[in-house]
């Protein structure tokens, strides 16, 4: 039998501000009298009041009811009343024989929006049978936003929604089929990630959603009159929760960029989904950080717990923090509780993050941990003696299938950056790959003695180029980071021969080259991302490592090849060898540094940089953002020319190559004059002069005759044009 429990709320006492709202449980607990206890808490947005009627219960299986005060949870500091939030709690006992709770609420009016809509429904339906896999009843998703979201019309292209499930059931997000959806808004299903489908209108949207989750394998579920059923993913969802809120979009702005005038988050900022503990009884902090460069941060929009307390700090260069503090009640036990927030600006505000605070008992052990970050993976490395009374048989990563090993000292994970569901996260100027080591429990186990574990593990790389400073690396090792590729690396060599399987060592550079001589370079991509390959843009060589030196030379440009002696040797898809030959720049200059930039596309893409080859005219390209990285300049040398020992019988120089010739020794030797002698016979230096004068005299006369010509030529021309002039003149008397 279904349970019924109405929490209605006239239409004539809800406010008129209606920026939408969600509810979050608390893991129902089964009594010894077999009735079910259930605890919500409910969030309403608005803009300048917050103010609602209490939830009435009008059903007659709610055996007790009991609803808080509804108190702020916040308010906007500025003084412009853009947002308020309100939560309540409620506390409802359900009696023996039902199998799910049905919540239901309605009202009028929503903010004024662009898609007419005024009244509202929330509703939310919970499965009250006890699981299989954890021996508890089911928990429902967790989700939340702030009151106020805004948007400018030319940055909008996806909105992340908060989707946590405490039993790691599956999430899935769709639009409520009682509710149109705003036009040219889209809704990935899986990912819970609002999109644009085009242009957006600018105003304000209402979105009304559900959040399900279905169970990742088939399940029973057993309730408390004896009945039983299976469930699969197939299956209706085990919960069903209703999230509304509003998203004003604003006028364009000239720049999208985060940390321009939209703020972007710093370190140590956590990560959107990140599910933090606090203790009961304990003091919980949360800090994040924020900036704008070219706005100024006026405060932080928080929806969270009404008794967490909030500091904004003010700081220099555009910067400013927020702090948040709480402390859970014994009551908050076992309470997962979403808190969100955003940096606000005058204009705008920046992307909203949300976290998870799981309410646990104790604190959680973290033990002693060593995170070893290479360009493509993390070694993590946890001290045995640091975690009495943890066993290494029950600890996982967020990706329950990536295995962990261990030794007589320490237990070792090794996981990839796109693997054992590790999450890439922005901050600011740097990229974070986060995992997470955590115990877990057995399905069936009723009771557990193991002290349970939690430890985040992370590697932070800079979005620029860097020649990585985190590990001991040759300074041919390159390491990238970028959101759609993940971090991928990059080796540049030069080779002793052209087999290209031996480099030349670290210690032996500046590698001494001689004029003429054929040199071999290499780069390789490495990347845990399957199916892409290298493609080398250009490489230019320069008299330093700057590669935007003044002087350079193209041996590639846009793809296509410029030096007549570069040549290309056939590799993998991640390889490429070339070789070249030595020169040096004019001058004094005798170093050479290779810079090529490069580039990791998907393979069989046909729209990408790698596909496209040599291009002849590369303004009208247009960068494939989803199938390829940006051009990474990476930089090997340097190439040291050596010059060789000139001999005593070749002199180079300004004045023209003397041949010497060896004569045997005279008694008394003729006077010695200067001569050019050739091979096969020639021409005596005074022959020579003779012949150059004659030449020269005879130039002379022929220019002079010219010179006469032109002079005579000239003279007859300005007597023909006075004599037209007469003509006309006397014409027109």
């Amino acid at each position: 039998m279904e349970a019924l429990l109405l929490l209605l709320l006239g239409l004539s006492g809800a406010s008129l501000g209606f920026h939408g709202d969600s509810v979050s449980f608390t893991a129902p607990q089964r009594q010894t009298d077999g009735s079910i206890q259930v605890t919500f808490h409910r969030r309403q947005n608005g803009r300048s009041s917050c103010e609602t009627q209490p939830y009435t219960c009008e059903d007659a299986a709610c055996t007790s009811f009991t609803e808080s005060s509804i108190l702020q949870t916040d308010l906007d500091g500025t003084g412009e009343q853009r947002w308020c939030q309100t939560e309540s709690r409620v506390e409802a006992s359900i009696s023996t024989g039902n199998t799910s709770l049905y919540l239901r609420d309605s009202g009028c009016c929503w903010t004024s929006n662009v898609e007419g809509k005024t009244t509202w429904t929330s509703s939310a339906v919970l499965d009250l049978g006890s699981r299989s896999d954890s021996t508890a009843l089911n928990s429902c998703p967790v989700t939340a936003t702030v009151s106020s979201l805004r948007v400018p019309q030319n940055c909008f292209s996806e909105f992340p929604l908060l989707a946590h499930d405490p039993d790691g059931d599956v999430v899935k997000c769709r639009f409520a089929s009682d509710a149109t959806p705003p036009a040219n808004f889209a809704l990935d299903e899986t990912g819970c990630m609002l999109t644009a489908d085009g242009l957006v209108a600018v105003g304000d949207h209402v979105f009304e959603l559900f959040l399900e989750d279905f169970p990742r394998k088939t399940i029973t579920l057993t309730y408390g009159d004896g009945t039983s059923v299976q469930r699969d993913a197939a299956a209706p969802p085990l919960c069903r929760v209703k999230l509304q809120f509003s998203i004003q979009i604003v006028a364009s702005i000239p720049i999208c960029e985060l940390g321009h005038g939209r703020p972007v988050y710093l370190s140590p900022t956590p990560s959107n989904g990140d599910v933090l503990v606090a203790p009961v009884g304990q003091n919980f902090q949360l800090t994040a950080r924020a900036q704008a460069h070219h706005a100024s941060i006026q405060d932080f929009q928080v929806s969270g717990p009404h008794s967490m307390s909030k500091v904004f700090t003010d700081q220099p260069e555009g910067h400013a923090q927020l702090t948040l503090s709480w402390t859970p009640q014994p009551r908050d036990l076992y309470r997962s509780v979403p808190v969100c927030f955003t940096a606000e600006t005058k204009e705008t505000q920046s992307d909203m993050r949300c976290v998870v605070v799981m309410v646990t008992q104790s604190p959680l052990t973290q033990g002693m941990v060593t995170v070893t970050c290479s360009p493509n993976k993390m070694v993590v490395a946890l001290e045995k003696a640091s975690m009495p009374g943890i066993d290494e048989n029950f600890l996982q990563l967020l990706d329950s299938s990536c295995s962990l090993t261990a030794n007589a000292t320490h237990i070792v994970v090794v996981t990839s950056f796109t693997a054992c569901g590790t999450k890439l996260q922005e901050q600011g100027d740097f990229l974070v790959f986060k995992n997470q080591i955590k115990s877990f429990v057995l399905p069936g186990e009723v009771i557990v003695r193991r002290k349970e574990l939690k430890i985040d593990v992370s590697c932070q790389f800079p979005k620029s180029v860097s020649i990585s400073s985190y590990f001991n690396i040759h300074k041919s090792d390159y390491v990238f980071t970028e959101s759609n590729f993940g971090s991928f690396g990059y080796t540049f060599e030069i080779f002793t021969d052209g087999t290209f399987t031996s480099n030349v060592a670290p210690g032996a550079y500046p590698v001494e080259v001689k004029l003429l001589d054929m040199v071999n370079m290499g780069i390789q991509a490495e990347s845990d991302l399957p199916n892409v390959s290298l493609f080398v843009e250009s490489c230019k060589a320069t008299p330093d490592d700057n590669p935007n030196n003044a002087i350079f030379y193209d041996l590639i440009k846009n793809g296509c090849q410029r030096d007549e002696t570069f040549k290309i040797y056939p590799s993998n898809q991640m390889s490429y060898n070339f070789e070249v030959q030595v020169f040096k720049f004019s001058g004094n200059l005798d170093q050479v540094y290779v810079t090529c930039s490069v580039i990791l596309c998907e393979t069989g893409s046909s729209f990408s940089r790698c596909s496209q080859g040599c291009l002849t005219d590369p303004s009208r390209r247009k960068r494939s953002v989803t199938k390829e990285t940006v051009g990474h300049s990476i930089t090997q040398g340097p190439l040291r020319f050596v010059r060789q020992a000139v001999s005593n019988a070749v002199v180079e120089g300004s004045a023209p190559l003397v041949k010497q010739i060896d004569q045997p020794a005279a008694v008394n030797p003729p006077p010695v004059q200067p001569y050019i002698k050739v091979s096969g016979g020639g021409l005596g230096f005074k022959e020579t002069l003779s012949i150059s004068t004659a030449v020269l005299a005879s130039t002379f006369l022929v220019l002079l005759v010219l010179a006469f010509m032109v002079f005579g030529y000239f003279i007859r021309k300005r007597k023909d044009e006075d004599r037209r002039s007469l003509l006309v003149s006397g014409w027109e008397k």
